[in-house]
């Protein structure tokens, strides 16, 4: 499903305007990653859990050239399914 295609299907459901829901859309994108930014987490439940985590420094490999290069330390982002959504895809 694209951008589009869940806009769509938001302003759908919600008997609302395409516009009102992409900016819906935009508004829980970026309280999600402002959230995530701060290192908290951010919890729907039945849905799932957004959160941050530390993947640490290592060696990797360039592929062209096979030289072994240093990756640094980085915090990423996370996603746990809840319980609902694990038992809905199954």
């Amino acid at each position: 499903m694209t951008k589009a295609e869940l806009v769509d299907k938001i302003s759908r459901d919600s008997h609302i305007t395409k516009k009102a829901a992409e900016t819906a859309l935009h508004s829980f994108v970026a309280g999600v990653r402002d959230s995530l930014k701060k290192g908290k987490k951010v919890t729907l439940v039945g849905f799932g859990t957004f959160g941050v985590a530390r993947r640490a420094a290592r060696n990797g490999r360039n592929p062209q050239t096979g030289e072994v290069i240093k990756i640094k330390a980085a915090r990423v982002p996370r996603f746990k399914a809840g319980k609902a959504l694990k038992d809905a895809v199954k």
